[in-house]
């Protein structure tokens, strides 16, 4: 044995070891739990703001298909073809546009849309391919715009809704 040591000093330091050993494990899983709470909360976040990112395009894309249904040169109106109608009408001498650019899915990640018909076959509005839980399931309303209550993403539908015709009075 070395001068000044005794058999119970090197079996506190093993303990000492040892007790430090455990606060540091604990103070990382604490670290762990904390960084699991802040990544929660960005994606949260994220996803939060493509939400907000897919209601204002499906907007957009409400009133640009309602531009090109009412800017219908004649009397009868016609719905888009395709999206890309929408950023060129073909149907006018100059350059018509309607809406600057097909925008793509913000939740999906992607530049398809799920196309809701029109009674002649057009484009009367579009919805996500997103099968996500949207954070708003309640039902929303964005002036003439109402969407019902969702269970995912593809349920918001952003269709144009034509005001009713009037009948011309009888005389």
């Amino acid at each position: 044995m070395r001068l000044g040591s005794t058999p119970t000093s090197s079996a506190s330091s093993s303990a000492e070891q040892g007790f430090t050993l455990l606060a540091v494990l604990a103070a990382m899983f604490i670290l762990a739990l904390s960084t699991q709470g802040v990544m929660t909360y960005v994606s949260q976040q994220a996803q939060r703001d493509r939400e907000e990112e897919l209601l204002r395009i499906g907007q957009a894309y409400v009133q640009a298909i309602g531009s090109y249904y009412e800017s219908s040169p004649g009397s009868v109106k016609k719905w888009p073809r395709s999206l890309e109608d929408l950023t060129d009408d073909k149907r006018f001498v100059g350059i018509k546009r309607h809406l600057r650019e097909v925008y793509s899915d913000p939740v999906a990640r992607s530049s398809a849309w799920g196309i809701v018909p029109s009674s002649d076959g057009g484009i009367a509005g579009l919805h996500s391919l997103s099968d996500l839980r949207p954070l708003r399931t309640a039902a929303m309303e964005f002036g003439a715009l109402v969407l019902p209550p969702a269970g995912r993403y593809a349920d918001w539908q952003f269709v144009y809704q034509p005001p009713p015709t009037v009948p011309p009075p009888k005389r």
